[in-house]
């Protein structure tokens, strides 16, 4: 029994942090506990040294707490949350609303733009779910959109806050892969917009076959209206025309032949947005009349969020900012844009400072149990079983990735993104990397199957967070008086199955056209690089004897069976 375990020593590790998953027990705790225990089973058994835990305080504190590119996740979060909870979503969807009101679906258009640009600022996909649960599915539910096609619609619009820049998965899986978090963010760019547009074209088709289903405004609920009784819109399409033209006159006129795609379309988006605010302050102080009221109210609803957006992205796509400096910058941007609109409060303060500081915990001692699990795992070689295991799939590249991307879907029905980019992602990036796939392409695909995770029943985190605030009983309008049914857990179910097959489908575009991840392949190793295992053999030549010391009739160890950099430290080290 013995000689099986230790010969069977990574796949048991694998498996207990299995069971303990399906147990219900804190992905941290199993993470943290399987190391431990395993680790002392190791020592027990005589793989490894009494002091091979003497490695963890240098794994922990030099490999996260030093880490500064986490550091952008609380100031993302805190950016997102203030701008969320300072009233900007309710004003994006009633004037988004207002302007796509006379067209079939022009809610459903509203809710998915405004989950986009939630997805730009928060990066959490809980709160883009809940607040646009609270303000838009009221509305959608008054004017007789069917309910499954208003969850689905809502539940995901939230998701795009996992591949949409500036995505908190998007930081971890670049910590994880060793890669640039600007890279990453740069590869993210056109897949968000494009499954953006998917989904946008699923409620075309919705509006076309089903018109009842996403039915337009009734005149009585458009506000907007000029003193004539119309609707601006051509003022607002004017508008947005010059803007258009002077993006594309700057980025062709000024800046370099050979520019990079994703940097000249931030930078010609801020030019662009730029013109159209400065003409509406314009218009507003001159009292020319020159807009209408739609397009003055787009502008100063849309275009200070869009501005800080893009200025963020901006300066870390042209490397004038990290992450983290960029993330802080956001965040001081989004408390003076607060206070600009006269809705700060302390109270609303200390509650996003809250849900940032429980977020940021919540992702540390993830990683702090990842840190101990991975020192007894790599320790094992469980990271050869894994190359082994995967790269003797027939089909070379094209079977990894099927059987990874099976893998991660099915793993989404237990695990969120945060669980998955820890514990799934550390072991199939070098696996992936020995197989010459980009590796970061690679984590743009994960983090758009990722998504699943939050959309497939039963256990979809973003239909539960749909749950918590959608009517789970008959009500009475507000605004109508009328009795209004509920909206059942079936009907969230049901709703969210085509955009599960949506997202299967940006996974396959992904990697049917490699190139829709967009990154300077010349500059794809300039971020920080992760070694894991240049990291476990670092901790091993600062820590006395954590070789085998395994009894002479004792059969050998995997780990002993290969003689790598690993094995070879440890042996030097117990040496000594």
């Amino acid at each position: 029994m013995t000689e099986f375990i230790i010969a069977n020593m990574a796949p048991i590790i694998f498996g207990s942090l299995v069971v303990f998953l399906l147990l219900g027990f804190p992905v941290a705790f199993s993470l943290g506990a399987n190391g431990i225990i395993f680790g002392a089973l190791g020592i027990w058994l005589g793989l490894f040294h009494p002091s091979f835990f003497q490695a963890l305080p240098e794994r922990i504190f030099g490999g996260i707490m030093n880490n500064d590119t986490l550091m952008a996740i609380p100031f993302f979060t805190f950016m997102g949350l203030i701008l969320e909870r300072s009233g900007m979503a309710e004003d994006l969807l009633d004037t988004i609303g207002q302007l796509f009101g006379p067209v079939r679906g022009g809610i459903a258009y509203a809710v998915i733009f405004v989950g986009a640009m939630l997805a730009a600022t928060t990066g959490v996909v809980a709160a883009s779910v809940i607040s646009m649960g609270l303000i838009s599915l009221p509305i959608m539910l008054r004017y007789g959109y069917d309910r499954r096609i208003a969850s689905g619609v809502i539940a995901a619009s939230g998701t795009l806050a996992q591949i949409i820049p500036p995505s908190l998965v998007l930081i971890i899986m670049a910590d994880q892969l060793g890669k640039s978090v600007g890279d990453m963010y740069k590869g993210a760019f056109i897949p968000g917009f494009i499954l953006t547009g998917l989904y946008l074209l699923f409620v075309v088709l919705i509006t076309l076959f089903k018109p009842q289903w996403a039915p337009a405004l009734p005149p009585e609920a458009r506000t907007f209206r000029e003193p004539n009784g119309k609707s601006g819109a051509v003022s607002l399409i004017l508008l947005t025309l010059v803007s258009v033209a002077a993006g594309l006159a700057f980025v062709k006129f000024r800046l370099p032949a050979g520019n990079p795609l994703d940097e000249s379309i931030v930078i010609g988006m801020l030019v662009g947005i730029g013109v159209a605010f400065a003409l509406a302050v314009l218009n507003r102080v001159t009292k020319l009349g020159l807009l209408s009221t739609m397009a003055e109210r787009v502008t100063f609803v849309l275009i200070p969020p869009l501005g800080l957006i893009f200025l963020v992205l901006g300066t870390i796509f042209l490397g004038i900012a990290t992450p983290t400096e960029g993330g802080a910058m956001g965040a001081a941007g989004a408390v003076l844009m607060a206070l600009a609109r006269q809705r700060l409060t302390w109270t609303l303060t200390k509650q996003a400072m809250d849900s940032t500081a429980k977020l940021t915990t919540f992702v540390v001692f993830i990683l702090v149990g990842a840190r101990v699990f991975s020192l007894t795992f790599y320790g094992v070689d469980g990271h050869k079983w894994v190359e082994h295991l995967l790269t003797d799939l027939p089909g070379g590249q094209i079977g990894f990735l099927i059987v990874v991307n099976l893998l991660v879907f099915v793993l989404a029905f237990f695990l969120d993104f945060f669980e998955l980019s820890f514990i799934v992602v550390p072991l199939l990036g070098p696996v992936a990397e020995k197989l010459g796939i980009d590796l970061i392409w690679f984590g743009v695909l994960l983090a758009v199957n990722m998504q699943t995770s939050f959309m497939h029943p039963p256990f979809g985190f973003a239909l539960f967070y749909l749950r918590s605030v959608a009517p789970s009983r008959r009500y009475k309008d507000t605004h109508t008086g009328k009795l209004t049914e509920p909206v059942t857990t079936g009907q969230i179910y049901w709703g969210a199955i085509p955009f599960v097959v949506i997202q299967l489908i940006m996974v396959a575009l992904v990697i049917a056209f490699p190139q829709l991840v967009g990154h300077d392949n010349a500059d794809a190793n300039t971020g920080p690089e992760v070694d894991i295992m240049q990291m476990i053999q670092d901790d091993a030549s600062k820590t006395e004897g954590l070789a085998p010391t395994s009894p002479s009739n004792a059969p050998p160890s995997p780990a002993v069976q290969d003689d790598d950099a690993i094995t070879r430290a440890i042996r030097d080290a117990a040496k000594n």
